[in-house]
């Protein structure tokens, strides 16, 4: 799938994501409105922030989203340890932070956590 892939462009903004299908119930978008929101996988993320920019909600999402991104509808993300050099982990840097998501990467080394689709999971918040 092509949100696993490495950016090969010289610039990160040059990068193309894959699209992805999604459809959000209008019901849930206005319960959404002005609350705190938890985002289930990075999938989910990239569609509500998609729906946020362009008041689609259903279509395709290509959102590449990387340090300098300004999210909009989420404030907490829960995912697993993704690949170095991703686009999801540009993903959760852009969402948390580098320090932050190193420091936690770091610690779950340590800890012996498991990596990517079928491991461990962590809890961020913006």
């Amino acid at each position: 799938v092509g949100t696993f892939q490495p950016v090969r462009s010289e610039r990160v903004e040059d990068h193309r994501m894959h699209p992805e299908r999604y459809t959000i119930p209008r019901e849930t978008m206005d319960a959404l409105r002005g609350r705190r929101v938890l985002a289930v996988g990075t999938t989910s993320l990239r569609a509500l922030e998609t729906a946020a920019q362009t008041g689609e909600l259903s279509g395709e999402t290509g959102l590449f989203v990387y340090p300098g991104f300004r999210f909009r509808v989420v404030d907490r993300l829960l995912t697993n340890f993704h690949l170095p050099r991703s686009t999801l982990l540009m993903l959760v840097s852009a969402f948390a932070g580098k320090d932050r998501i190193f420091r936690a990467y770091r610690h779950a080394i340590e800890k012996r956590y498991r990596f990517f689709s079928y491991g461990d999971a962590m809890l961020i918040e913006r």
